[in-house]
């Protein structure tokens, strides 16, 4: 098995990166209470411009370039991101917003599960495993789960975050159960 795992080898897909993990990054630590006085509702400016524009132009761009992957992740996260924010504020019950959720962990789950590679699938799956834990927050009126969801966001971020910082500084991203081989790095 191949331990080089690709951090994302255009400039698109490390803007996306980038963006994406800003916004989870942002999103997340608002759900957690881990900064006093930082909510969710203070990220959303982010997920608006960051979020949804600017990953919704780098996911027509991932496109442009056929890179169908993270043009369809990157496109359809900024949906996500733009729709999130823009009704941020809008009164809905807790089921339409659990039922949201949901929707958008189901597609993070199809990113997860198409493949591509292991920093870009663990980005997803915990952005998954967030949304989950987010959308039965909602169902449940759970303060708990939201924040454990806000958690799994936060390590998506981090993720995203690491993923794009590696293939600009050529970093390594080999992703194994045992330790890299001397040199593998990202490319990029």
């Amino acid at each position: 098995m191949d331990n080089d795992v690709s951090a994302g080898s255009s400039t698109t897909t490390v803007a996306g990166r980038l963006a994406l993990g800003v916004t989870l990054l942002a999103f997340g630590l608002g759900y957690t209470d881990l900064i006093d006085g930082v909510t969710a509702a203070d990220a959303v400016s982010i997920a608006h411009y960051v979020g949804g524009v600017a990953l919704f132009v780098a996911g027509l761009l991932a496109l442009r370039d056929r890179d169908a992957a993270a043009g369809t992740a990157y496109t359809v996260l900024g949906a996500f991101w733009f729709t999130w924010a823009v009704s941020a504020g809008t009164q809905v019950s807790d089921n339409a917003a659990g039922l949201f959720l949901l929707l958008f962990a189901l597609v993070a789950l199809s990113l997860t599960l198409a493949g591509g590679d292991r920093l870009g699938q663990g980005v997803y799956g915990l952005f998954c495993a967030g949304l989950v834990l987010m959308a039965v927050a909602r169902f449940a009126d759970s303060d708990g789960l939201t924040k454990a969801g806000g958690w799994f966001a936060v390590a998506a971020g981090a993720v995203a975050w690491y993923a794009a910082t590696a293939a600009l500084a050529h970093w390594s991203t080999a992703v194994s159960r045992r330790a890299a081989r001397p040199g593998v790095t990202a490319t990029g």
